[in-house]
Formats: structure tokens, C-alpha cells, sequence
């Protein structure tokens, strides 16, 4: 289903290809007017123009304290209310925990602290007039975890928790709150997840138009969690049941992989 979207302003972060497109295509189709958002201006560039007079490139980082700064404040100019925001853009580092330190605050930065940087300038506001929504594209490794991608891992938990604390604490004062949790979807960042990421997560990948058309259920049904692959759900009932069985069996599967090669800076 489609939630009543005519006539609002949303913004999606790293929408300049993946999931973040299908976003904004999704959004665009049901009547909203978006910002497109990516560190690659190019590529924002592309997808908004693709989109019609509906879209609208802002290229520019959306994970600095100054960069989400000129993203809210360029999208008000431009929508005149930011009505949904999605925190889509995101980095996968794998390593251990002895990554580099660089990869720990980018993963940070972009990952979790992004989220939140966006919320302190746009919750007030939605609690002041009593709406507003906050999608944050988290992935299944904040439900479960994932082999061998500590900063990943580590930083996808931290933005699944924000996610929880800002419906918390706001749900009841207009505040929607979403957290995309997919495993595999056909995007750059599987493709680049090396072999370890394809054994795991390819073989299920689901294309990034499914993650939107789920979110837009979501978003009609109200409902906090959204998983692209149902699946999940009952594997993170499991890991909460019995822990110590559980990674007793991500220790076996983690064994069985090969090493995983995404990016380590």
C-alpha cells in the first residue's frame, strides 16, 4: 500500500544510486517533492533529472555536523517543510577491531552520527507541529551482526538503537520512525562486500525497489520495523532467546567464510 504522500517535502541521503534511488523514485511516483542527496553530485544530479520537476539535486555531505546543517537548511529552501527524512547514506568497513582508527569514525560519522545530527535539527520542529518522519536505512546487521566487518557491525547496532530511543521518546508526540533492516540488496555495496558478503547475503538479494515498496508498508501500517527479507525477524527472536546458541552458530558460519574484503579505511 501507499501511505498519503501528496504534497510533502521529503529528503533521502545517498540516493544518488541503490536504495536511495528507488527512495526517491518511490516517493516522487506518490506524489512528494524530494531532495536527492549524495556526496557524488553527479550522481544526484542524474536521479533527480530523471525524476522531473518533482526532484531536486543537493549534492553534498550528509554526515558532518556542517554538511547535514546545509542539507536541512537547502531542503527547507527548497520544500519549505522537510515532512520525511531518509538517513539512507551509509559505509561498509570490514576488519576487526583492529581496523584502522579512519574506519571507525567514518563508519561513526556516517553510519550512526549522521542520524542523529539530522534528528537534532528536525525533531523539534515535528514535535512543535505534532508530525513528521525519520527512515533510517539500518540492514540487518543491527538486528543480528555480520563475520568479519567489526565497524560495520558495531555501527549498524548503534543506528538501530538511535532509531528505537527517537520512537521512544517521540512516537507519542507525532513522531514516525522507520528502520529498513534488509540483508542482500543489489547494490554497489553487495557487489563490493567481497566474497565472504556475496556467500552470505547474495543468494536472497532483493532489488532496491522491493526495499522501498516494504518501507511504503511500513509507513501505511505504522509499524517501526521494516524487513525486506521476513526471515529476520524470526532469526533475531532466536538470537534473543538463546544467545549463547546463537553465537555458537555465527562462530560456525563465520569459519566457513572466506575472508571479507570491503573497505577497511
Amino acid at each position: 500500500m501507499t501511505p498519503d504522500l501528496a504534497g510533502k517535502g521529503v529528503v533521502v541521503t545517498g540516493a544518488g544510486r541503490g536504495i536511495g534511488a528507488a527512495y526517491a523514485k518511490a516517493f516522487v511516483a506518490a506524489g512528494a517533492t524530494v531532495v536527492v542527496n549524495d556526496l557524488d553530485a553527479e550522481a544526484a544530479t542524474s536521479v533527480a533529472k530523471s525524476l522531473g520537476d518533482k526532484a531536486f539535486a543537493v549534492p553534498g555531505d550528509a554526515s558532518s555536523e556542517d554538511g547535514v546543517d546545509a542539507l536541512v537548511t537547502a531542503s527547507r529552501e527548497r520544500l519549505g517543510e522537510v515532512d520525511v527524512y531518509c538517513a539512507n547514506a551509509g559505509v561498509a568497513r570490514g576488519g576487526t577491531e583492529a581496523v584502522a582508527e579512519k574506519a571507525w569514525d567514518v563508519s561513526w560519522n556516517v553510519n550512526v552520527m549522521a542520524h542523529v545530527r539530522a534528528a537534532r535539527l528536525l525533531v523539534p520542529h515535528w514535535v512543535e507541529r505534532g508530525s513528521g518522519t525519520f527512515v533510517a536505512t539500518v540492514s540487518a546487521a543491527g538486528l543480528l551482526s555480520i563475520p568479519g566487518a567489526a565497524p560495520y557491525a558495531v555501527t549498524k547496532h548503534a543506528a538501530l538503537a538511535f532509531s528505537e530511543w527517537l520512537s521512544m521518546t517521540y512516537g507519542d508526540k507525532g513522531v514516525r520512525v522507520h528502520a529498513v533492516c534488509p540483508q542482500g540488496v543489489r547494490t554497489d555495496m553487495l557487489w563490493s562486500s567481497g566474497a565472504a558478503g556475496r556467500a552470505l547475503m547474495e543468494p536472497d538479494a532483493v532489488d532496491p525497489d522491493d526495499v522501498a515498496r516494504d518501507l511504503f508498508a511500513a509507513m501505511e501500517a505504522g509499524r517501526f520495523l521494516v524487513l525486506p527479507h521476513p526471515e529476520v525477524a524470526e532469526m533475531y527472536a532466536r538470537r534473543a532467546s538463546d544467545p549463547d546458541r546463537w553465537l555458537a552458530g555465527m562462530r560456525r558460519m563465520s569459519g566457513a567464510l572466506p575472508s571479507v574484503t570491503m573497505g577497511t579505511d
